[in-house]
């Protein structure tokens, strides 16, 4: 694969030829990739060896009534039922007063890591000795920060082993999620370490697990509105409570709870233009914090309540990284018509927190799959060829077959179709 040399160094046309030359794509799959590719320019400034653009599709979560203020969430995800769910949870919170949501406190963490270290104790007194000088140095590698009010505000040493220490800064990045001002300033601290005080500095890197950009998600939701069929709102309220508690004990269950948060999460922080692997880590590091897997969410019956609470860390922006970069991210800021990124953590945590209602109420009742079956058996009729009316057709008759599978919905299609010639 020789073409393949150097691959970094070639234009986007070049690029796509070497696809084609090396017997990779044929000429028709490479006009699929320059179709699909709408913005290359910005491809290539995004991203090394670009391609093309993959898309996913777009929806509007709604009745999200946050801390009085009604919201639209665009949300970017390929999994049906997500945005659907989203939407019924907040809908159900929405006729309760909506969700309250706080952000606690906005900070990143960074680590500068020393290794072979003799005497851990001593070197840690060492190090706090110097902290302001070290912070010193930290906003002089990143003095704009500081002129718009954040930077380093704290450091702390803690001792991993018994030859290894972390140097810990905590820093204000204010709008912006902070990946690269975090990094320089760690980079400075760890080059003033090894000048001043001769120590072996294995690594500095900002920290994903950010326990100082905590946000609190909640609501309260009259347990006689949960009613349904034969089912007392109490009942559904006690079923879901106790499916909460299965959460915190099991982490086989707690992985498919937080899982379903993280389907709205994802999405939402997706369409903010967010790191949103970054999110991920954070949150699911957030799960294990007590050295146990637990369920991010808690449900508990209080009076005739029933109290939701999600608390998980949201490191996210509203400047930087592709944020500037993507119309579309835009866009779907001015959608939200959130101020700040304290404000989009809340609306990102109370998505998580009606993601979970929606779940919960649907597993402790129906069953998950009643809720899902029309928009799996969309995508299944889509997958088969089913286009226009046709669709809406292999949906009606697949929900009469005790099979609905692609080879169900090809045979209906097949059918249609033969109608239709026969007409």
């Amino acid at each position: 694969m020789k073409g393949f040399e150097k691959y970094y160094r070639k234009s986007w046309p070049e690029r796509l030829s070497v696809l084609e030359h090396e017997n990779k794509l044929t000429k028709t799959e490479i006009q699929q990739l320059e179709k699909s590719a709408l913005a290359p320019e910005l491809g290539e400034t995004q991203i090394e060896n670009f391609i093309t653009q993959f898309s996913l599709p777009e929806g509007l979560g709604l009745n999200f009534v946050i801390n009085g203020k009604e919201y639209l969430v665009p949300m970017v995800t390929e999994e049906p039922s997500v945005i659907a769910g989203a939407s019924h949870g907040a809908a159900i919170v929405k006729k309760a007063g909506g969700f309250t949501a706080e952000s606690e406190q906005r900070a990143m963490r960074g680590q500068v890591i020393i290794e072979n270290v003799s005497n851990v104790a001593e070197l840690k007194k060492e190090i706090e000795d110097v902290a302001p000088a070290l912070l010193q140095t930290a906003i002089e590698a990143h003095p704009s920060i500081v002129k718009r009010g954040g930077g380093p505000l704290q450091l702390a040493v803690r001792v991993l082993d018994h030859d290894l220490l972390s140097v810990d800064m905590i820093i204000d990045t204010k709008e912006a999620m902070g990946a690269n001002m975090i990094n320089t300033m760690l980079e400075a601290v760890a080059a003033k370490l090894r000048s001043d005080l001769q120590v072996d500095v294995l690594m500095a890197i900002l920290s994903n697990f950010t326990t100082e950009c905590l946000v609190t998600a909640s609501c309260e939701i009259p347990v006689e509105s949960l009613a349904k069929e034969n089912l007392s709102g109490k009942e559904i309220a006690q079923k879901i409570v106790q499916a909460s508690r299965v959460a915190q004990l099991d982490p086989y269950r707690a992985t498919t709870h937080n899982k379903g948060i993280m389907n709205g999460i994802d999405a939402a922080v997706i369409a903010s233009g967010n790191d949103w692997r970054a999110i991920e880590a954070a949150i699911q590091s957030y799960a294990a914090k007590d050295g146990h897997y637990r369920g991010l969410s808690t449900w508990q019956i209080k009076g005739e309540q029933l109290v939701g609470q999600l608390r998980i860390p949201v490191p996210v922006g509203s400047v930087g990284g592709s944020i500037g970069l993507v119309p579309l991210v835009q866009l779907n800021s001015t959608l939200r018509q959130e101020q700040d990124a304290r404000e989009l953590e809340n609306i990102i945590a109370s998505v998580g927190l009606a993601q979970n209602l929606a779940a919960l109420y649907a597993l402790v009742t129906d069953g998950i799959q009643k809720g899902h079956m029309n928009l799996q058996m969309k995508s299944l009729a889509a997958s088969v060829g089913a286009s226009g009316a046709e669709v809406s057709q292999v949906i009606k008759r697949l929900k009469k077959l005790p099979q609905q599978d692609a080879a169900a919905a090809k045979k209906i299609l097949y059918e249609i179709r033969n109608e239709g010639f026969k007409k």
